[in-house]
């Protein structure tokens, strides 16, 4: 009988029954399964199939991480499969049903070689492209994002050549984008236009800050654009929106009136504040910024080339500035106040933004520094972990080719 790869805390069982208010003949009776058996699973006796750990998690309101002690940003290939639910005999028989599954001969007990870090026979396993087919087929069976089957299986066989996921085809704007830009009239053109060339102009100044080691506001903050002051022009000027409009000739009193339109179509948000204007006093100022559907039409509408996407196993130009910099920090790591905001719900260990969102990446962590005889703790302090270490290794000529403005040349 092959060794079980996954343990449930036979004590969680019960914790988590007790807490959720149901006795044993009623969890047996949500999960499908005898009161015996219950018992047995709490006293550690046996231990609850793959497809009953899902069943039990799902009785007791809980992940199966909650059952298994597996901490969020840790998951290997085999946690995945139990938290889907199912067996290696049931992710073989519904690949084989796949090309890539026949092209790599599935069967149970080569899942479970992979799962288990040991050798898979056959040579399109040894092949980064048939792997990466097979990987994107196992993230729609478990239901789970690519990158966590990704980053679950890099931490399950660390020695093998990482999978590589097939290139995604560059395509033109699409239908929707197109229709968007025919529905606008000359006026609201121009308007889009502006608001986007202005938009990435305020992103060049943001990359020059950072150049420059300036403090740089988060993006939700300066991509709201300064459109107009409510006060007199002689007064507080004119802001570079108003002064691009003024150029194009479709600056004047109908701004509000066509704001209102691209934002009831979705394309900008508007939004408003007050700031404090020398020689006039504390004043509204009206903000747009372009939304993801905007910005589509917007380039559709002017010729321009899809917008690239990033692949989805790799981070985005934020989370890889901050694993960079945990990373870079050596063998004392940050302390951890150095490192706050949201960037810990997407890399570090134990982090998962809500209780049924998909788990972090688990690219770093807190490790504690004891004091001399390890008679406390110091401190925390953040560190790259394995994985995080090996993503850097795997990935960073393509971050440099992606980000050359945050990734560093080596060294």
């Amino acid at each position: 009988m092959p060794r079980r790869l996954l343990a449930v805390e036979h004590t969680k069982i019960r914790a988590l029954r007790e807490q959720a208010g149901l006795t044993v003949q009623e969890l047996a009776g949500r999960v499908g399964v005898t009161y015996r058996l219950v018992v047995y699973w709490e006293e550690g006796r046996y231990m609850p199939e793959a497809r009953n750990v899902r069943r039990l998690a799902d009785a007791l309101g809980c992940a199966t991480a909650d059952l298994t002690g597996t901490a969020s940003g840790t998951e290997t290939l085999v946690d995945l499969r139990y938290a889907s639910g199912l067996t290696a005999e049931q992710v073989a028989s519904r690949l084989r049903g796949t090309p890539v599954g026949r092209d790599l001969f599935v069967d149970a007990h080569k899942i479970r070689c992979l799962e288990r870090n040991r050798r898979v026979s056959g040579w399109n396993w040894r092949k980064p492209e048939c792997t990466g087919r097979l990987l994107q087929q196992l993230a729609a069976m478990y239901e789970v994002p690519v990158r966590m089957v990704m980053d679950a299986w890099m931490r399950t066989r660390p020695s093998d050549e990482p999978p590589r996921l097939p290139e995604r085809e560059r395509h033109g704007p699409t239908a929707s984008a197109i229709n968007s830009w025919e529905t606008l009239n000359d006026r609201q053109r121009v308007y889009l236009g502006e608001i986007l060339r202005d938009d990435r102009m305020t992103e060049a100044e943001m990359w020059m800050r950072r150049q420059n080691h300036v403090t740089v506001p988060p993006a939700r903050q300066w991509r709201q654009l300064p459109f107009a002051l409510d006060a007199p022009a002689e007064v507080v000027g004119r802001t570079r929106l108003q002064q691009r409009l003024r150029t194009a000739g479709v600056h004047d009193q109908g701004a509000g009136a066509t704001l209102r339109s691209l934002e009831r179509l979705g394309l900008i948000k508007v939004t408003r504040d007050r700031v404090e204007v020398p020689g006039a006093g504390e004043v509204d100022r009206t903000l747009v910024e372009i939304t993801r559907r905007g910005r589509a039409c917007a380039r559709a509408g002017l010729g321009e080339p899809a917008e690239s996407v990033t692949p989805a196993h790799l981070l985005s130009e934020w989370l890889w500035g901050v694993l960079l910099r945990v990373a870079s920090a050596g063998p004392d790591g940050l302390h951890e106040s150095e490192l706050t905001g949201k960037s810990l719900f997407y890399l570090a260990v134990g982090y998962r933004p809500k209780r049924r969102a998909h788990p972090s990446r688990g690219f770093i962590e807190l490790r504690p520094r004891m004091a001399p005889g390890d008679t406390h703790v110091l401190e925390y302090r953040w560190h790259a972990t394995p994985l995080g270490q090996q993503h850097i290794a795997a990935y960073l000529h393509v971050y440099a080719e992606r980000y050359p403005a945050a990734t560093p040349p080596p060294q």
